[in-house]
Parts: C-alpha cells; sequence; structure tokens
C-alpha cells in the first residue's frame, strides 16, 4: 500500500488515482539485455544481437467505447492492438498485445503527426484515461492525433492480477502499515510475501518483462506502427521516468518531448521515500499556511489524530473502520491539488471534532480505486509489478526501522509510512530488479521540455532540475511552476501556453524560464 500519486486529470475524473512511484523497487527473472554502468540498459545503436527490433505490422483501428462519446455513429475514438516481443531480446518469441486508443487531429490539413501520452503509475491505463482528459488537451489535438496506451502488465496490455477483492479489504482492515510491535511488523511483512507469492501464481510468466526499459521498447514500436518518424510524447508522473528511459534509448528518435511532475532519475529505493517525506511534507505545509495556521504546530496535532486513530479507529456510517494507514491515504489524496484542500479541511474536521472517518474514508477509497461494491482495481498490482521489475534494491526490515528517525524528523505525518514502505514493497518478490536507479542521458537527443512545480507533493520540484541535468546539455530545458498541485500543465495558463508553442510551433522555451 505504497504511496502513489494521481495526474490532475486523474485528480478531477472522479477522484481516479493515477499511479506514481513513491519509491521504485525492482526485480527481474534476469537481465532482458545488456547493462550500463548505472545497471540500464545500452541505447538501441549499442545492442547486442538478437535484440533489433521487431517488425511492426500496421495497425488496424476499430470504432471503441470511450468515456467521451462511446461507441455511437460518428464517435472520435478509435481503439486497436500492437503484438510486440514479450522479450524485446527474442523479436520471434511469444508476443504480448499494447492496447491503444487515438483520436485523430481535428485540422487534418496541419497535422503533424501523432502524440503519445503515459499519465503517470506505473500502472495507469492511458486507454481509459485519455478520453476523460482529452478535452483538456484540445488544443494539440488540433494538429496532433492524441494517442493513449497501456503500458505491458496494466489493464487490457496483459494487466497484472495478485489478489482479490476480500484479500485486498482485509489487508486494508487488518495490516497496521507503520508497525510497533513485533506482531504487527511480522503481519506487516508476510502480507508482502502474500501479495508477492498471489502476483507468481497469477501472473508469474509476465513478471520479468514488465520493466520500465521493456515499456519504453514498445513505446519505439508504437511510433514506428504509428508511420512516425519521431516521437512527440506527454509524460506525467512516472510518465517521466518512462520518457526519461526512451530519451536515453532512442536519442535519434526524440521529437517533440514534455516531462510534467518529474521523478527524480538519480534517486534509489530509500532517495524516493525520502523525497516523497520531504514533498508531502511540503505540500502539507502549504497547506497549514493556507489555512492561518502554524505549520508545526499543525503538524504535531495532525500527527497526534493519526497516534489516536491508530489505538482506536474511526467509526464510519458503512460499518467499515477507519484505520491509521487509511488515515493517512485520506491525507496524502487531496493534497495532489489545491483545489481539493476545502475537502481535507471538511475530512480533517469531521474526524477531528466529530470523531467519524467518514469522509478521510471515502478519500482513502478513491485513491485505493475502491468502488461502492467494495472492487477494487488492479492499478496498485501493476505499480507493484513495474516497480518491482526495475530497481534492485530490497531493504530489510531492520533497514527501514533504521530508517525511522531521520524519516520522522522529515515528516512525523507521512515519514513512518515511507520508511515502512521501503521493506514491505518488494518483500519476497519473485523476480530481481533491473538497475539501481535508471539511466536518462540522452547525447544528441532534441530539447525534451522538463516541468517541475516547486509545491508538488509527489514528485518534488528537486528531481525535475536532476532530469534535466541527467538528459545532458542542449537537451534538458527546464521550465519551472511556482505553485502547488502534482503537474501543471492545464493548472498554469504560463505553463500551458508554453507547452502548446513547443508542441505546436516548435517553440522551445529559454532554460531555466520561470512562470509564477
Amino acid at each position: 500500500m505504497r504511496v502513489r500519486g494521481r495526474t490532475r486529470a486523474g485528480a478531477a475524473l472522479a477522484g481516479a488515482a493515477l499511479l506514481v512511484t513513491a519509491v521504485l523497487t525492482g526485480c527481474d527473472a534476469g537481465p532482458e539485455t545488456q547493462r550500463s554502468s548505472k545497471g540500464s540498459p545500452p541505447r538501441a545503436s549499442e545492442e547486442p544481437p538478437g535484440s533489433t527490433p521487431a517488425a511492426v505490422r500496421p495497425l488496424e483501428w476499430r470504432r471503441c467505447d470511450a468515456p467521451e462519446g462511446g461507441s455511437a455513429p460518428g464517435s472520435a475514438w478509435r481503439c486497436a492492438t500492437l503484438d510486440v516481443p514479450l522479450d524485446h531480446a527474442e523479436p520471434g518469441g511469444e508476443t504480448i498485445g499494447i492496447a491503444l486508443i487515438r483520436r485523430a487531429a481535428t485540422r487534418k490539413s496541419e497535422r503533424l503527426g501523432s502524440m503519445l501520452f503515459n499519465f503517470g503509475g506505473p500502472g495507469g491505463s492511458g486507454v481509459d484515461i485519455l478520453p476523460r482528459a482529452a478535452s483538456s488537451y484540445r488544443a494539440l489535438n488540433t494538429r496532433y492525433d492524441l494517442v493513449g496506451f497501456d503500458p505491458r502488465g496494466v489493464a487490457a496490455s496483459a494487466g497484472v492480477r495478485c489478489r482479490g477483492d476480500e484479500e485486498q479489504e482485509k489487508a486494508y482492515r487488518e495490516v497496521d502499515m507503520t508497525p510497533e510491535t513485533a506482531a504487527e511488523e511480522a503481519a506487516f511483512l508476510a502480507d508482502g510475501r502474500d501479495f508477492a507469492a498471489g502476483c507468481a501464481r497469477l501472473s508469474g510468466p509476465l513478471l520479468p518483462h514488465v520493466g520500465t526499459t521493456s515499456a519504453a521498447r514498445d513505446m519505439d514500436a508504437i511510433r514506428r506502427a504509428l508511420g512516425d518518424e519521431k516521437l512527440s510524447y506527454f509524460g506525467v508522473s512516472y510518465g517521466t521516468e518512462l520518457g526519461g528511459t526512451y530519451a536515453h534509448l532512442f536519442p535519434e528518435t526524440v521529437g517533440r518531448v514534455v516531462l510534467d511532475a518529474v521523478v527524480d532519475p538519480t534517486a534509489d529505493t530509500v532517495g524516493h521515500a525520502r523525497n516523497q517525506a520531504t514533498g508531502f511534507q511540503r505540500a502539507l505545509e502549504n497547506y497549514l499556511k493556507a489555512r492561518g495556521q502554524d505549520p508545526a504546530a499543525g503538524t504535531r496535532r495532525m500527527a497526534a489524530l493519526l497516534e489516536r486513530i491508530d489505538e482506536d479507529p474511526l467509526p464510519t456510517a458503512s460499518g467499515r473502520e477507519l484505520n491509521e494507514s487509511l488515515a493517512v491515504l485520506g491525507i496524502v489524496a487531496p493534497l495532489y491539488s489545491r483545489s481539493s484542500w476545502p475537502t481535507l479541511t471538511a475530512a480533517l474536521d469531521e474526524a477531528g471534532n466529530s470523531g467519524r472517518g467518514d469522509r478521510l474514508l471515502r478519500l482513502a477509497d478513491s485513491y485505493n480505486n475502491r468502488d461502492g461494491d467494495g472492487h477494487y482495481g488492479t492499478q496498485s498490482h501493476s505499480q507493484r509489478a513495474i516497480s518491482c521489475a526495475d530497481a534492485k534494491a530490497r531493504p530489510t526490515a531492520a533497514e527501514a526501522r533504521a530508517l525511522l528517525p531521520e524519516f520522522r524528523r522529515l515528516s512525523p505525518v507521512f515519514g513512518p509510512f515511507l520508511a515502512w514502505d521501503t521493506a514491505g514493497w518488494c518483500a519476497g518478490w519473485p523476480v530481481e530488479g533491473e538497475h539501481d536507479t535508471p539511466e536518462a542521458s540522452a547525447p544528441g537527443a532534441a530539447p525534451v521540455l522538463v516541468i517541475g512545480t516547486t509545491g508538488d507533493p509527489a514528485t518534488p520540484y528537486e528531481g525535475a532540475r536532476r532530469m534535466a541535468g541527467e538528459l545532458g546539455e542542449g537537451v534538458g530545458v527546464m521550465l519551472t511552476n511556482e505553485g502547488e498541485g502534482h503537474g501543471s500543465y492545464g493548472e498554469s495558463a504560463c505553463v500551458t501556453s508554453l507547452v502548446d508553442a513547443y508542441f505546436l510551433e516548435g517553440k522551445v522555451p529559454a532554460d531555466g524560464r520561470v512562470c509564477s
């Protein structure tokens, strides 16, 4: 139950939690390709024999259901499936189908090509999200076909599944994600191992092949199938890590690429947890200041509320109880967007003044993709499988315990949760990870626009600066958005206009430009 991220599109769309990695841990049955000094695979031009990109067939587009317009006559959405190698090192071997959705450019005479989107995760379904978010990209749709896809291991692209609804509900109800006793710690680690065993049982053969490197190679296959010479790409949250990996592997086919709400490519498993403890605490303090409260005093009150809930969970009208772990997620969810801060205020007032957890539980359920009938989505399953195919690290319980003093100093509210998460996320995972940190260097690539928001809780601003540096001089172009929330396109008029000019007219902003 990792702290995850949502894009602004996701926050606006029925509270759907679009995932961004909090602590990127990884696992893989073995190396898919040769590795560079950072542990990442080499560029396409350096690949060993046997990893030549597989030929792709022309896509067969069909009318399909989409939340915006459904399948009625005249619907703008078309769907297709692209078969790609399960293992890109064996292009003639078993294949996996990648689900795609497309809306054609509205000004066909001025069409520039296709624009591929990844909204975050890992685990977010582009086939589901793009139609619901497309109104935000109306300007870009004038000259680009908008294309969403489900990455391998997600939703319609052989989505990973690890446990059923009853098991998921039991875990959320019974497992303390910030264990204080030996019994709670044993149950926490056992739940992680049980989840991993379920993934191995239900999705085992797929697990070694769902990492970000494989998904980036799929993106190049999508580009070729779409008939585009260069890749135009909009990545948000985890989608920025995917975009950075693509730029490293295929610098010569990087077209116009925007990375918004950027995952720090220099951070390892513990580093990501440390970044998020810092980022969420920063967002919490900004929220408290906006309410006219002293941030330190407000943080102490919130930490004390969580301690009381840990001792005595709050009742709700549904009959379910709000425990500490769910309360933390209920607090996390509204911090992704300043427009959701009043929702957080109402939930905290209800919990603190009335002793009830209804509002915080609803927020946590939305974050966990639980509907009113008790059914859970599988985004968290895909997220764990992908992040556990990426990073090598497997922190132990003792190592997580040793992090607690530092993480409590960083954030009394979120720190313990994130410190323990480093040990629980890939506990007992059946395959090894690929790297310590992903590689994003892309010498020779076209300019990539990297956008960081100063108050971003899930992917703190500093990560965007590091991504721009990792991409390399003349490639990473840094744009700063002075504001709150996770992601800036469609939220900041300044950022939106600069991104539109970049995509539509090829105007690259000056490196270091600030929008305030």
